[in-house]
Parts: C-alpha cells; structure tokens; sequence
C-alpha cells in the first residue's frame, strides 16, 4: 500500500509538473507575444515619426521655394517697373525739348518775316504813305492769320501729342494691369493646385495608414481568435487528461478495493482454516 501510494503520488506530481511546465510554456509564448507586439508598435510609431519629420522638412523647403520664387518675381517686376519709368520720364524729357525747340524755331520765323515785311514797309513809306498803310494793315492782317494757324496747329500738335501720351500710358497701364491679372491668376491657379496635390497626397496618406492600421488590426485580431482557439483546445485537451486521469483514478481505487475486499476473504479465509486446523490441533491433543 505504501508503495502504492508514493506511485499514486509520483504519478500525480508527474502530472501536476507537466500542467506547471504547460502553464508556463503559456505564460512564457504570451510575454513573447507581447514583448514582439510592442517591439512591432515601437518599430512602427519610429517609422511614422521619421515619415512625418520627412514630410514636415520637404513642406518647409517648399514653403521656403515658393517664397524665394515670389520675392525673386517681385523683384523682377518692380526692376522692369523703374526701367519702364525712367524710360518714360526720359521720353517726356525730350517730348518737352522738342516742342520748346519747335516753338522757339516758329516764333523766330515769324520773328523773321515779321522785320522783313518791316523793313520792306519802312523802305515803301516814303513812296505811298497810303499804300504802305493798306500794304500793312493787309501784311499784318496776313501775318496775324499765319501766327493764329501756326498758333492753332501747335495747340493741335500740343493737343496730339499729350493724348498720343495719355493713350501710351493708358496702354501701357493696361498691359501692365492685363499682365499682372494674368499673373494673380496663375498664381490663384498654382495655389489651387498645390492646395489639391497636398489634400490629395494627405488622403492618399491617411487611406494608406488607414489601410496599414486595418491590415495590423485584422492580424492582431486573428491572431487574438487563433489564441483564444488554442487556449480553448489546451482547455479541452487539459480537461480530457484530467477526465482520464479521474478515470484511471477510479478504476484503480476499484480495482484496488476490489483486490482489498479479496484479500479480505482471502485473510478470512485463511484464518477459518486456521481455526479449524487449531481447533483439531487442539481436540487431537
């Protein structure tokens, strides 16, 4: 029996040390797991950080370019501008020489004829004092309507040319206006597309974490079930070996009852016969 039982005890050690060791295979595959999953997740949020300080310098660097590029086309422009005023004051400067020069040129001509005809009248006056004198009333009156037509044709050239002027820099002003619209809208155009391009790469970027996310949380979530399946299966096989350990239990408890009650009898027995061969033992003597 003493035997037995330290069997029964060695038996149920064995089993009880399998069960430890099973136990902490499990607890040892679970901080594996764990330790794993957070490696993957530190692995993942460097990744992504270093992704987003990436994103973050080429945003900047653009920032930078496009600023660089308006003031450098500012720059331009306002160049084009002074040499486009300095040329037009140059312009007027000489528009304004050439008419003084004009009118000093047609007041000497007048200047001219006017002590010619003076000189003639002076030289007639002693032949005809009459005839001078309607020679030069019709000489002055002549004069007065050729300096009133040279007057009226230097008002009308003063008059063209200044609207000659106001048309060029009302055209110019135009162009310059046509162009810089021309530009805005470029520039409102560019905007608007860098604006899509980086809504367009942030969706792009988000679908594809989101997508990245889904794919990792499917995974982490099957791996979850095909845990939970196998701890469910160890349960069942657990069970089924203490089940069959309770079986053989009961069937050597049984056995082992069965084997006492024999050998019950078999003691009874043994000791009827003993008391028979005693008792003729002792009628015999």
């Amino acid at each position: 029996r003493c035997f037995y039982d330290q069997k029964i005890l060695q038996k149920a050690f064995g089993e009880w040390k399998e069960q430890w060791t099973v136990c902490r295979e499990k607890k040892l595959s679970l901080r594996a797991d764990n330790h794993y999953r957070h490696l993957l997740h530190n692995l993942i949020f460097k990744a992504w950080r270093a992704y987003v300080c990436q994103q973050q310098g080429k945003r900047n660097k653009y920032y930078v370019a496009e600023s660089h590029a308006k003031k450098q086309t500012l720059l331009r422009t306002w160049q084009h501008w002074l040499v486009y005023v300095d040329v037009q004051r140059t312009k007027h400067g000489m528009q304004s020489v050439a008419l003084a020069f004009r009118e000093r040129s047609c007041l000497r001509i007048s200047w001219a004829v006017w002590r010619r005809q003076h000189y003639q009248k002076c030289s007639g006056h002693k032949m005809n004092i009459l005839a001078l004198q309607h020679w030069a009333q019709s000489l002055q009156f002549r004069a007065w309507l050729q300096w009133r037509e040279l007057y009226l044709h230097t008002q009308d050239e003063k008059q063209k040319d200044t609207r000659a002027v106001t048309h060029h820099q009302q055209w110019e002003l135009r162009r310059c206006m046509g162009a810089w619209l021309g530009y805005l809208n470029l520039h409102r155009v560019k905007k608007r597309q860098n604006e899509l391009a980086q809504e367009f790469r942030r969706s792009r970027t988000l679908r594809r974490c989101f997508s990245d996310w889904q794919l990792s949380w499917e995974c982490r979530r099957r791996m979850r079930a095909h845990q939970r399946d196998l701890e469910k299966q160890a349960a069942k096989i657990a069970l089924r070996r203490v089940f069959a350990h309770w079986r053989h239990y009961v069937v050597l408890c049984a056995e082992e009852a069965q084997q006492c009650e024999l050998a019950e009898n078999h003691y009874k027995c043994h000791l009827l016969v003993l008391q028979k061969y005693w008792n003729r033992w002792k009628s015999r003597l």
